[in-house]
């Protein structure tokens, strides 16, 4: 029995070992099932991400996605033959068969997939908004993000991630200032930023992309060099390219608390796209702050000047785009022009614009201005008032001609007009030490005509498919100022005593300043490999200067007396070769490039000044190191790293060895030993997209070395008639820094019903300047946190609320103590509600606490706009609205900015609270339909451009 039993037993766990043994057998043949890698690329060679790959065999049914990198990958394949189906949106399907040929694992050859031209009918759109990054731009498909009907491109851009639209409608991408806008790859308006933004609408927008552009021939070679611009590229749907769209309206509202004009506003804009034919007017007439053009805006042309892109940016069509009081002051203006493009055939395009505005601005201001010495403090506090009237013209055309793939041809002339007549008064109260030392009066009135023309041109050829290629540019400018200027200084002084004298200064001065300057720059590349090339380039810039400056002094009786000391005449022409050589390296993810260039310098000049005649000249000989490094991760990963090296001549003003003393309380005196500054500077910028979250992430950093930067020594001395004389002179120093970072961090949830943006930076600058001879070290910080939420859960409800925190410091050596620092708190709140489908309620409140201003400065105001809208006609293109603006009348600008040892702080009035009542009509008329967006589905609701959409949002769009 017993014996029975332990057979039993032994049987059994022989059973189970056999089970287990074939089992494990059975699982070792699952594991060892054969493997495919693969990943895939588009036709530029960057990734495809989230396609469907289908693997189907007689044996398997396999689907997998591919993810950031483009990658896929198939474990488990019984066959040994497959067939692969892929398909992504945007690209053809694609379909191959493979086979193992024995192998166990089979890494397949990058599969490159073609994309598709033909549009889908309809797309609903429910995930996370689709971000692409290619080389130097950054691409958003307009058609993902929910705006409301009606509305303009300034709403729309306000969506994007990484990018901001201030009160004043200026616009930043990850953290840099865009300075120009293009429809379709062509400057608009002269690349004017708020003209676009402000006046064309939404719904004809296909992408948006934000590029770095490093000029036309970086676009026509490939090769960048030099400091990129900002660019805001507006890519219009196919469907919107043959039709007829726009805008006109009017609005009256009452007068705004300290003036005595009632508001008014009349303007509107027509385009008519067919096809290869693009034709733009615009006119405009308001006195609510919004002029139509920035006259500092200039187009691209045919040759990039060295410097770069930065511009200040001006206004844009205030009609419709929302709330009036953009700008300091109180300003009228009217405005009036045009923007062509023509695409004659595929060889000749021309395009280009004319703008005309005349403006009246009223400035009432309050600054503070202190300057740090040992042991001493200087405080100027000044109260004034301006009036600038202003006429100008600007015009910008182009004409391109490609007669094959092999040459392309490009003239831009250009042509402006300023017509200036400016008056001011100022009152300034002088401390030394908290002790008043001066009262001073200013009375200015200045008229000034400055005509400029030129023209530039580009020739680029291919001398091969491999490559090869040369490339030519010059450029011609002329500029003349002509200025009358009559000056009046009061200037009342203080002893200890308090004893006082007054002197009376008039001054009127004739002004003419000629300039003429151009050049021309030659580039050859000549490859080396498939992936290689070698750039060899040479520069040539030259810049002429004449200014005289003829002065005659009045008594207060009103005689004219000639007054040599107070006149000044000089001529000088700065001139500059630069030769380099490049070596640049591409693959499908990275790409490098060093290089160097030599940079020699001629300046010579005379001048006459109380007197004195002196005859300068100089060379200068620099070498400047390049280089730069991309890599591309995927079509939604990069990094980016590159450093400059830039040698800047001091003007001529600063090397004349004499005195100007123009303005005798503060005299200057050049120095002809100054050598020139030379800049080093690092950019690291980092971006990445998660398709599958939607998480976006933007990183900046910027750090600049300065060696021998040109800086300031005040010499200050006490004057028994001028009171305190602050004497500038020039010097070269070392230890001069600044670094600057940035980054952008947008997460969204619930199909971007709700959108979480963090954003942050952090500037410090090192600046070394001396005061009677004594170095001074200011450290300035300025640190920024900054949280957005988008709240858009219903067609009827988006609301943003939003919170800011800026920390700025200075720390002077001088006095070894923080002077002043400063802390601001911004919060606001801006929404739309629909109330009916057709009954718009919008508001807008900010709230800014500002700590550390000066007393006459600080202001902590609470500025609340509203408006509610009535929507008329079948596509709700007929607006009725009646505005606030303002309601608590707290509107003012205040700002601080920091240079070597001074600190000034500015308090600038703004239009004050005024209530409008307007009207606005849009119209569209496309090939194949009519209208605004059809819209039946509630409010906020509508199809466009074959994806269904939904959702207010951004800025009001009406007058």
């Amino acid at each position: 029995m017993c014996l029975k039993k332990i057979n039993q037993i032994v049987r059994s766990i022989f059973l189970l070992s056999l089970f287990g043994i074939s089992l494990c057998s059975f699982q070792a043949q699952a594991q060892t099932g054969k493997v495919v890698n693969g990943v895939l690329r588009d036709s530029t060679g960057l990734s495809v991400i989230a396609a469907s790959v289908k693997l189907m065999s007689p044996q398997d049914t396999l689907q997998v996605s591919s993810d950031v990198d483009g990658k896929f990958s198939f474990k488990n394949v019984k066959a040994s033959s497959f067939n692969l189906l892929i398909t992504s949106l945007g690209f053809r399907p694609f379909s191959r068969s493979f086979s193992f040929n024995g192998q166990h694992s089979l890494d397949l050859p990058p599969l490159v997939m073609s994309f598709e031209s033909k549009l889908l009918e309809v797309v609903n759109v429910t995930g996370g908004t689709l971000v692409t990054m290619k080389d130097d731009t950054v691409e958003y498909n307009a058609k993902d993000y929910r705006v409301r009907p009606n509305a303009m491109t300034e709403e729309l851009i306000k969506k994007l991630d990484g990018v901001e639209v201030d009160k004043d409608g200026n616009v930043q991408a990850q953290g840099e200032s865009v300075t120009r806008v293009r429809i379709n790859g062509k400057d608009f308006f002269g690349g004017d930023v708020k003209t676009a933004t402000k006046n064309l609408p939404a719904d004809i927008i296909e992408k948006i992309q934000i590029v770095d552009d490093y000029g036309d021939q970086a676009n026509l070679t490939g090769n960048r060099t030099g400091e990129p611009e900002k660019i805001l590229n507006i890519t219009i749907a196919e469907e919107n390219n043959n039709g007829n769209f726009g805008q006109f309206g009017a609005g009256m509202g009452t007068k705004p608390a300290g003036d005595n004009g009632y508001r008014y506003q009349l303007g509107g804009m027509y385009n008519s796209f067919t096809g290869s034919r693009q034709f733009s007017v615009l006119v405009n007439a308001n006195n609510n702050n919004n002029q139509a053009f920035d006259f500092n805006a200039r187009g691209s042309g045919a040759r990039r000047m060295p410097g770069g892109g930065g511009r200040r940016m001006g206004g844009g069509f205030g009609g419709p785009g929302g709330f009036g009081g953009g700008s300091n002051g109180l300003t009228d203006s009217y405005s009036a022009g045009f923007n062509y493009r023509k695409d004659f055939n595929d060889k000749w395009t021309t395009y280009g614009n004319y703008s005309y505005n005349h403006s009246d601005n009223n400035v009432i201001s309050v600054n503070s201005i202190q300057d740090f010495f040992l042991d001493t403090t200087i405080l100027r506090n000044t109260n004034a008032t301006s009036n600038a009237i202003s006429n100008n013209h600007r015009f910008d055309w182009n004409v391109e001609y490609k007669p094959n793939d092999k040459l392309f041809i490009k003239l831009s002339p250009t042509f402006s007009i300023g017509n200036n007549n400016t008056g001011s008064y100022e009152f300034t109260y002088q401390s030394i030490n908290d002790t008043l030392s001066n009262k001073i009066e200013n009375i200015n009135h200045d008229k000034s005509f400055t005509p400029n023309y030129g023209g530039s041109g580009l020739l680029n050829y291919k001398i091969n498919d491999r490559g090869r290629n040369i490339f030519f540019n010059f450029s011609l400018n002329s500029a003349r100022t002509e200025q009358d200027l009559d000056r009046i200084i009061n200037n009342i002084t203080f002893s200890r005593d308090l004893d006082s004298a007054a002197i009376y200064q008039r001054q009127l001065v004739d002004l003419n300043n000629k300039g003429f300057n151009g050049g021309t720059s030659v580039s050859y590349i000549e490859p080396l490999t498939d992936k290689s090339n070698l750039e060899f380039s040479y520069d040539f810039n030259f810049a002429t200067y004449d200014n005289d400056r003829q002065a005659n002094s009045m008594d207060v009786e009103g005689n004219s007396i000639p007054n040599p000391s107070l006149s000044n005449f000089y001529e000088y022409t700065f001139s500059t070769h630069r030769a380099g050589v490049t070596y640049r390296y591409r693959t499908d993810k990275f790409v490098y490039q060093l290089g160097a260039t030599v940079l020699p310098t001629r300046l010579t000049g005379h001048t006459t000044l109380a007197g004195q005649d002196l005859s300068f000249g100089r060379n200068g000989f620099y070498f400047v190191p390049v280089a730069r490094f991309e890599y591309k991760a995927s079509r939604t990963r990069s990094l980016n790293v590159e450093y400059r090296g830039n040698a800047s001549e001091p003007t001529f003003s600063q090397l004349q060895p004499i005195t100007d003393v123009s303005n005798p309380n503060f005299p200057t005196t050049g120095n002809p030993n100054l050598a020139a500054e030379f800049n080093h500077t690092l950019n690291l910028r980092y971006r990445n997209f998660d398709f599958k979250s939607g998480n976006i992430f933007f990183a900046v950093l910027n750090a600049n070395v300065i060696e021998d930067k040109i800086t300031t020594n005040r010499i200050t001395t006490m004057d028994d008639s001028l009171g305190v004389v602050q004497e500038t002179r020039y010097l070269n120093t070392g230890g001069n820094y600044n670094a600057r970072g940035f980054y952008h961090y947008a997460k969204p949830f619930n199909n971007r019903k709700y959108v979480v943006s963090l954003r942050g930076s952090a500037n410090f600058n090192n600046n070394i300047s001396y005061a009677n001879s004594v170095e001074n070290e200011a450290k300035n910080w300025v640190l920024n946190q900054g949280l957005n939420v988008q709240i858009n859960p219903k067609d009827w409800l988006e609301i943003r609320p939003g919170i800011d925190f800026t920390y700025n410091t200075t720390k002077n050596s001088l006095q070894n103590r923080s002077n002043q620092n400063i802390t601001t708190w911004a919060a606001s709140m801006y929404g739309n509600i629909y109330i009916t489908p057709t009954l718009l309620w919008n508001f807008d409140v900010a709230k800014t606490s500002n700590n550390g201003y000066e007393g006459n400065v600080q202001a902590n105001p609470l500025i609340i706009n509203t408006f509610i809208e009535k929507q008329f006609f079948k596509n709700k293109n007929g607006m009725l609205r009646l505005q606030a603006f303002d309601l608590l009348n707290e509107q003012v600008s205040i700002s601080r900015s920091v240079t070597e040892n001074r600190i000034s702080d500015s308090r600038t009035n703004r239009l004050a609270r005024y209530f409008m009542l307007s009207f606005t009509y849009r119209f569209q008329k496309f090939a194949g339909r009519t209208g605004a967006m059809p819209d039946d589905n509630g409010p906020g609701r509508w199809e466009r451009g074959g994806r269904s959409m939904s959702g207010p949002g951004g800025r009001p769009g009406g007058f």
